[in-house]
């Protein structure tokens, strides 16, 4: 780069000092890693450092804020409220575990012994697209009582977006349903893609 091209970003520092630095008549305190050469440097009465530096174009800007930094940021938060709901209509009978993962990372097993989980899961995702995989294992634990084999046993996931109040989830967005009955004897693994906001 030519020393007459030279444009200088000025970092405008808020510490105060006992004299202020000029190059070539522009106010440059706060300036950091720069080297002049074949100038001429006059400390005036004040404490003042006055540079005069022949060859170099100095010019002072503001920058502003980048706002497609700021916008990224702001999408970089997941805005809404996420979570993963279970139902069952005769607790256990499925016989199913369902192991929940989001983006690769294992978050909780739900068990058919469980009462209705409902937990917000919103600090999982990012923002955009995000892979949410149940992996479903038949574990037979009722030997004590008939096994079912009525596809009316059902054991469901829901993940949804919604709202929360004091004692009370509100799904107002179903994203996904995942479900295995009592007739299923299979092993399962799916993955499904949600996109967040």
């Amino acid at each position: 780069m030519s020393r007459n091209s030279l444009l200088l970003a000025l970092c405008l520092s808020t510490a105060a000092s006992a004299g202020e630095v000029f190059v070539n008549g522009v106010n440059v305190d706060g300036l950091t890693n720069q080297t002049f050469s074949k100038v001429n440097v006059v400390i005036d009465e004040k404490g003042n450092v006055h540079i005069d530096a022949p060859g170099y174009a100095v010019k002072k800007v503001t920058i502003a804020p980048d706002k497609a930094s700021a916008a990224v940021r702001e999408e970089g938060v997941v805005t809404k409220k996420y979570f993963v709901v279970t139902e069952q209509n005769v607790l256990g009978r499925t016989e199913y575990d369902i192991d929940l993962y989001i983006n690769g990372k294992f978050i909780r097993t739900l068990r058919s012994d469980d009462e209705q989980i409902v937990s917000e899961i919103t600090r999982y995702f990012v923002p955009g697209k995000n892979a949410v995989l149940f992996q479903a294992r038949k574990v037979q634990a009722h030997k004590d009582q008939p096994k079912s084999t009525r596809s009316e046993h059902f054991f469901r996931v829901i993940i949804g977006e919604g709202s929360m109040t004091a004692d009370q989830v509100t799904i107002e967005t179903p994203l996904i349903k995942f479900e295995r009955t009592a007739a299923d004897v299979n092993d399962v693994r799916q993955e499904f893609s949600v996109t967040t906001r």
